[in-house]
This record gives C-alpha cells, sequence and structure tokens, in this order.
C-alpha cells in the first residue's frame, strides 16, 4: 500500500532521466530513504504548461471534510470517479520521483519491512492526484494522495495494494491536461507497470539508514 518511500535523490540528473531536467524547483525537500505520510516531498506536475517541483505536505482533506473525515495518504484507483477524488483527477494529477517504497509483512510486533524497488537500480515516478492550493497556510488542503491500485500476481504476498508506477513517457501523458480524467485512470490502469519490473529486499527497522543488501525474492517468481 506504500505507507513509507525512499525519495533519496531529487537532483535535477535524477529528474533529467525523466525528461524534468528543466522544471523550475520550490521548496526544499530534503532527500530521505524513508518518507513518512505528514512530511513535506518533492511533487512533479505541470503549471501554466511547465514542468515545476514543488514540496508539498504528503496528506490530504478538503476544507469541507475537516472534522469529518481523517486525512487520506492514498487513494484507490477504482474510486477517483467519485466525488471526493474527482476534481483531483481532472486538474491535480502530479507524479512523486522515488529510488522505491516499503511494505511490512509478519505478526504485529515482529514486523518486516522490505524495500520494493526497480530491477535496473534506476528511479521510477508514483502516480499522485495533488491539490496545489494555499500551500503555505493550509498545508494538508496543499497535499497530495499515492495512487493505489490491487497488486495482483507477484507483490500480492507483500501487501494486497501497490502504489502505481508508470514508465517516463506515459508518465508525461499522466499530466498532459488535454486528457480528461477517465482518460487519466484508464490510462493508469493499463499501463501500470507489473511486478516483472520490480524486486525486493528485507531491510532493518532502521529505514533511514539502511545499507541495502542484494535483492531477494519473497519466494514468489516476479
Amino acid at each position: 500500500m506504500c505507507g513509507r518511500f525512499d525519495q533519496n535523490d531529487i537532483s535535477r540528473g535524477t529528474l533529467a532521466a525523466f525528461g524534468w531536467a528543466d522544471a523550475a524547483w520550490h521548496g526544499a525537500a530534503a532527500p530521505t530513504r524513508n518518507a513518512a505520510p505528514g512530511s513535506r516531498r518533492a511533487v512533479l506536475h505541470r503549471h501554466g504548461g511547465a514542468p515545476r517541483l514543488d514540496e508539498l505536505y504528503w496528506g490530504y482533506r478538503p476544507d469541507w471534510a475537516a472534522g469529518r473525515v481523517p486525512l487520506a495518504y492514498q487513494a484507490r484507483l477504482e474510486k477517483v470517479h467519485g466525488g471526493y477524488w474527482c476534481r483531483l483527477l481532472e486538474h491535480g494529477r502530479a507524479l512523486v520521483p522515488v529510488n522505491g517504497w516499503y511494505e511490512w509483512t509478519g505478526a504485529k510486533g515482529a514486523r518486516q519491512p522490505w524495500h520494493i524497488h526497480r530491477r535496473d537500480g534506476q528511479p521510477f515516478l508514483l502516480l499522485a492526484l495533488a491539490s496545489f492550493e494555499a500551500v503555505q497556510h493550509h498545508p494538508a488542503e496543499a497535499g497530495f494522495v499515492l495512487l493505489t491500485a490491487e497488486a495482483g500476481a507477484g507483490l500480492v504476498d507483500l501487501h494486497d495494494r501497490r502504489p502505481l508506477v508508470l514508465a517516463a513517457a506515459d508518465a508525461a501523458a499522466w499530466l498532459d491536461p488535454a486528457l480528461s480524467g477517465r482518460q487519466a485512470a484508464r490510462l493508469a490502469a493499463v499501463l501500470a507497470l507489473g511486478a516483472e519490473h520490480f524486486a525486493w529486499h528485507p531491510v532493518s527497522a532502521d529505514l533511514q539508514h539502511e545499507v541495502a543488501p542484494p535483492p531477494v525474492q519473497l519466494g514468489l517468481p516476479l
């Protein structure tokens, strides 16, 4: 489900791999291997047609829902057409550049974290929905959520849901304002990278200072 992610490299060199080297930067989110909900993270989007990187709060709740529903940190792809998310699906599509994400397995009190990453070791882009309003004064209203779907074969032993990842060219299409929300959701469903693109290995509970061992599988072929 992606309760934490690894965003340890947000340099221009990394963004160049996605064709975003010329993005305007706003904010100064420090690289971290352990980005948690409620922190402020680097998010890519288009502003006035130009590429831009903003530092946004990980979490979202519209003003009208304050006191009625908790903050959200993920949004289910199958529910994004509903009234709660449809505005962001139309006008708030975004990307979060990461080096990996984490899932946990095992019994409560003995949970084992796993680092999931691309097999080729390259950074990648998580699909997100974001509100860029009131950035300075109401951070939870200017926040983002990660888009998730059912994990499917290969990743299901780690969690029954997964964040959605697109190749760079498809991610650029996700941000195209000419694409309707319904078309964007369809693109995400059809073109999201499958489990065969990823590997994972166990890490210590101290995610921030983890030195990654060689990747191992969880007993299932990818």
